[in-house]
């Protein structure tokens, strides 16, 4: 199965022109006001038009109602939703069932304790993203650049494709891939020169990098 690199948080038609072209598997545009990297409908419109099938689109959202998914829905089209807050496993299935595309839950890692939610997250999303949980003082759940410790994935039991997230970079996304065993990874404050500013040599890198990952894993 080959590895899907996901780059997060664009936001200009350059930086998502790169992306496109260096090879990512999923983009992915944030709807949350408090981040960086938070788009307008209009923007989402825009950038998602751009992308004309070339790779997944993902929308970020985090603990959106209804009216912002439907929003969301209207405006990007996304391929998959991203729901990166407390959602219950019940908030999941609503979702699912309302808006028909596949969700990925974000759950955020400190600690081995952390897992104990994933058999109820499981039954209903279609991937699972781990990220590193954000300090209790953080004003956002993701995109603050620190990774958790890979080892907890270590004989991780999940019969659900999962990525990788957290303080991710062309220099050590090789040892996360190796650890963690993950059939995907998700980078964005990894890939910007400031935060919400992605830098197209980084994203490049950052493909380039998870790329060769692949390539030695097959030989």
């Amino acid at each position: 199965m080959s590895l899907l690199v996901k780059i997060c948080g664009l936001s200009t038609p350059e930086t998502l022109e790169t992306a496109l072209e260096a090879g990512a598997d999923m983009v992915g545009f944030v709807f949350f006001p408090p981040s960086p990297r938070h788009l307008s409908l209009e923007a989402g419109r825009d950038l998602g038009r751009q992308v004309k099938r070339r790779a997944l689109k993902v929308a970020l959202t985090v603990d959106a109602d209804d009216a912002t998914l439907d929003n969301i829905m209207d405006a990007l089209a996304p391929d998959i939703l991203q729901l990166h807050g407390k959602e219950s496993v019940a908030r999941l299935r609503d979702i699912k069932q309302r808006f028909g595309r596949p969700v990925m839950k974000a759950v955020p890692v400190a600690t081995s304790v952390d897992l104990a939610v994933l058999p109820g997250y499981a039954a209903i999303a279609d991937r699972i993203l781990f990220d590193a949980r954000a300090p209790k003082d953080a004003t956002r759940p993701g995109g603050l650049g620190e990774p958790f410790d890979w080892h907890l994935l270590e004989n991780l039991d999940l019969r659900l494709p999962y990525m990788v997230s957290g303080g991710l970079d062309a220099g050590n996304v090789a040892e996360a891939l190796r650890v963690t065993g993950a059939g995907g990874v998700d980078v964005s404050s990894g890939v910007e020169s400031a935060p919400g500013v992605k830098d197209s040599e980084m994203i490049k890198a950052f493909i380039r990098a998870a790329r060769a990952t692949q390539e030695l894993s097959v030989r």
